[in-house]
């Protein structure tokens, strides 16, 4: 008996269709549409990428912060001037990055020296023409010649270097890479290994060394201190030149991941410092490095969102929202002042 013809063409194909169960039977090629991940690891994902993105900026912010916080602890007054002592150090960066090989770890540490240097001798130059003889004069005169100083510098560098922004040179091997599911930079790792490292070596200096200890006598009574012998315009001089050497790297690491720098670049880093100084009590080291780390996510993960127009604001709101709840800061201390 000769086998029955089997159907082809069309006919098959309806046939064939008919009879096919409802469920599709799992083969080889089962689950490739899957490969994207549930929205839940998505949103994981977005979170430890803005997170990273914001201990990146926060640590520059920190970095200027502890200049703040340093001068206030030891003269009890708020130096304007070194948001702008940023900016100088990130046109050091600028002009020494064209003089050292480019993409190198070796150059670009020559040149975050250089520029810390050179901020530094800058830093303790106005401490000695500007704040020195007002030192006896009440806080407002002070205050009102930090702002003179901060616009001197301002506008002397858009009258030397010109208003027009120039791109920042690639000081460090630049490159990308994947942890999991994390986008990470090689001027990302920079930034927080070199603020760290910075970080760690102003509190050796500040708690392990003599000068330190000198700093920090001169900052709880700076009559007593000079009765024991500490010679109180070297300590202040040492501060200012620490502390600007501090805004000099933070300038760096700055120009680093924003690469377009100019004469007016320290305005608003240096508000937003400001405001991390107040935010984790001004005076408190520590407290410092905790603002601006906190400032640099909230910055970060608000510019992430619907609500990206409004985040500097939001910052602002944040430190009042602090000090309502901790007038002195989050590490701060409530002091109180005798008349």
């Amino acid at each position: 008996m000769a086998p029955a013809e089997l159907p082809t063409g069309r006919a098959w194909y309806h046939g064939h269709r008919a009879r096919a169960p409802l469920t599709r039977p799992p083969g080889p090629t089962a689950g490739l549409t899957a490969r994207r991940p549930p929205p839940n690891l998505r949103g994981l994902s977005e979170f430890l990428q803005q997170l990273l993105n914001g201990l990146s900026l926060g640590a520059i912010y920190a970095l200027i912060a502890l200049g703040y916080t340093m001068v206030y602890g030891v003269l009890r007054f708020i130096n304007f001037a070194h948001a702008d002592l940023f900016m100088v150090g990130a046109f050091l960066g600028y002009f020494g990055g064209r003089l050292a090989p480019s993409g190198t770890l070796v150059g670009g540490l020559g040149v975050l020296a250089l520029a810390m240097a050179g901020c530094a001798v800058l830093g303790i130059v106005i401490e000695r023409l500007a704040y020195r003889p007002l030192r006896g004069a009440p806080t407002l005169n002070v205050l009102i010649t930090a702002i003179g100083v901060s616009l001197l510098l301002e506008y002397s560098g858009q009258l030397v270097l010109g208003a027009a922004p120039r791109t920042f040179p690639d000081l460090f091997p630049a490159g990308r890479f994947n942890v999991g599911p994390v986008v990470v930079s090689t001027n990302q790792l920079v930034v927080i290994g070199v603020a760290v490292l910075l970080m760690v070596g102003l509190e050796l200096i500040v708690h392990r060394t003599r000068i330190g200890t000198a700093m920090r006598a001169v900052a709880l009574n700076p009559r007593a201190a000079q009765l024991v012998g500490i010679n109180n315009d070297v300590v202040i001089s040492f501060t200012f030149g620490l502390g600007s050497a501090l805004a000099g790297a933070g300038g760096i690491l700055y120009a680093l991941n924003y690469p377009s720098i100019d004469p007016l670049m320290g305005v608003m880093p240096g508000l937003k410092a400001f405001v991390a100084a107040v935010l984790g009590g001004i005076g408190n080291i520590p407290g410092a490095a905790l603002g601006g780390l906190l400032i640099g996510v909230v910055e970060t993960y608000v510019g992430g969102s619907a609500w990206s127009t409004y985040k500097d604001a939001i910052a602002f709101a944040v430190l009042i929202l602090v000090l309502l709840l901790r007038p002195a800061g989050l590490l701060g201390r409530v002091t109180v002042e005798k008349v």
